[in-house]
């Protein structure tokens, strides 16, 4: 399995510290608003890339924190005229609803940063033990000129930096590029009591503190949206390697940016739409399948285009397994004692199927399962891997449309698509609904239309059907449908 290290810039065989274990860290969000869709697509990807992990036997310990103090939280506090903690509480929750809409498994834990004030606190003496940091006038800052590593994460030059560099407010600063690990308290701020004083947090500190208490001084896999790679990334390398001087990670992973009319989609810049936005006209799992369609590290353009074409791609994926599983339920052979089918040697399958062409299907399934294999180890092409899913897909229907296949291989099949898309945590079962009284007489209307070979009403109402969100498929074993 190969991962595209930003560190040292290329693809890289993954080498874990602990034998089958992963230690994996991602930056989760500062909660002062809902997820926009471009922290959405970091849950998304670092949620494949866990489950992915896990399927191929790895044990993961995944820890993802969320940034629960912040001026941008002080501040819609003020707007609300609440606490911090209320505005905090209040996102985390509303997160974690999305998460789970998007079917994001929660990480082993999500620590927050104000639970976690002891361990910050403690690592920033520990650094101004070491000569790393100072204290001036109650803030306290990391020197970043004594680390030699500072830029090799970015690969940006110390010099060119301090050169680039704007005045900073802080007049106390050694070096221009400096930056504050703890802030002095502001009158009518949350505040926390510190060898220097009251005060909160720098941003930064806060990743290597929970990193070092929850995984150790060294992790396998340092994940987040590639806009993090400076200064918050290369920050959380200088400040912990300096105190431990041990590599922080081996593998930094970083997701490429979501972007409308090509430009970066952020809460800062106000072009930028909340997941639940979106997700009002377009649901979730499709919006995860987007999301997976393009290579976590490339950039994705989002429009309602693009959202179209995910919603068909999916539901191409999902009418196959509605089909199979259809075709199952009435199958001729359904309640029959088929032991001596099921139990048996592959050979065995493989010489009862040879005179039903059933064979070259069973054959592919593996293939299918080693292509969408080969994508995965391959730096987590999910893009690739949803082409295996599709070709499979297309595998699968010509041979339904040809013949009415065994048992034994439709389950086959069903086994080996649901394996695939269970890995991406792409949902494919269609829910069964009751429909009302008026949709259920007009498919019946449109039944007996077709019975009559009134073809002409039988598209009207079809038509008409589809416009009220719901999709019907004509099988050899009936009618079936699903909502758009």
């Amino acid at each position: 399995m190969k991962i595209y290290n930003t560190l040292n810039r290329k693809k890289e065989d993954l080498k874990t510290i602990t034998p089958q274990c992963i230690k994996m860290y991602t930056c989760g969000q500062t909660v002062y608003n809902d997820i926009h869709l471009g922290n959405a697509r970091f849950y998304v990807v670092f949620d494949a890339v866990r489950r992915y992990l896990e399927h191929r036997g790895y044990s993961v310990e995944y820890i993802q924190n969320f940034t629960d103090i912040d001026d941008k939280i002080i501040q819609r506090a003020i707007e609300e005229n609440c606490t911090t903690q209320d505005i905090s509480q209040k996102y985390i929750a509303r997160t974690l609803e999305d998460l789970d809409a998007l079917n994001v498994c929660r990480a082993t834990k999500h620590p927050l940063a104000t639970e976690e004030m002891p361990e910050i606190i403690a690592m920033i003496a520990e650094l101004i033990a070491k000569g790393h940091a100072y204290e001036k006038s109650g803030s306290v800052y990391y020197n970043v000129t004594t680390f030699d590593g500072y830029g090799k994460l970015s690969k940006k030059n110390i010099e060119d930096l301090e050169a680039g560099a704007r005045v900073e407010v802080e007049t106390g600063k050694t070096n221009p590029m400096d930056f504050v690990l703890w802030k002095p308290a502001k009158p009518n701020e949350p505040f926390w009591q510190s060898p220097w004083g009251n005060g909160r947090p720098g941003w930064h500190i806060e990743c290597s503190a929970m990193v070092r208490k929850y995984l150790g001084d060294e992790i396998d896999i340092h994940g987040g949206g590639v806009d993090l790679t400076f200064p918050h990334h290369e920050n959380e390398i200088a400040q912990t390697e300096a105190l431990t001087g041990k590599d922080f990670a081996r593998y930094w992973m970083h997701s490429g940016i979501l972007t409308t009319d090509h430009k970066k989609m952020s809460k800062s810049s106000g072009n930028f739409a909340t997941l639940r936005e979106v997700a009002e006209k377009v649901p979730y799992d499709v919006i995860r399948f987007y999301f997976l369609s393009g290579h976590y590290r490339m950039p994705m353009e989002f429009t309602e285009t693009v959202l179209a074409a995910a919603k068909q791609g999916l539901n191409r994926i999902k009418t196959c397994y509605a089909n199979m599983q259809h075709t199952l339920a009435n199958h001729p052979d359904r309640g029959r004692d088929l032991s001596p089918w099921v139990v048996t040697l592959w050979d065995d399958v493989v010489s009862r199927l040879e005179y039903t062409g059933e064979i070259d299907l069973l054959k592919s399934l593996e293939n299918h399962i080693e292509n969408f294999h080969r994508a995965m180890d391959d730096d987590f092409n999910t893009a690739d891997a949803i082409t295996a899913i599709f070709q499979l897909v297309t595998d699968i229907n010509v041979h339904m449309n040809d013949k009415t296949l065994s048992e034994y291989t439709l389950q086959k099949s069903i086994e080996t698509l649901t394996l695939l898309t269970d890995i991406l945590g792409i949902k494919i079962s269609i829910e069964e609904e009751n429909l009302d009284a008026e949709i259920e007489s007009l498919i019946a209307a449109r039944q007996e239309a077709r019975k009559n070979k009134n073809f002409a009403e039988s598209d009207r109402i079809r038509d008409e059907l589809i416009n009220r969100g719901i999709v019907l498929e004509d099988t050899r074993e009936g009618v079936r449908w699903y909502r758009a």
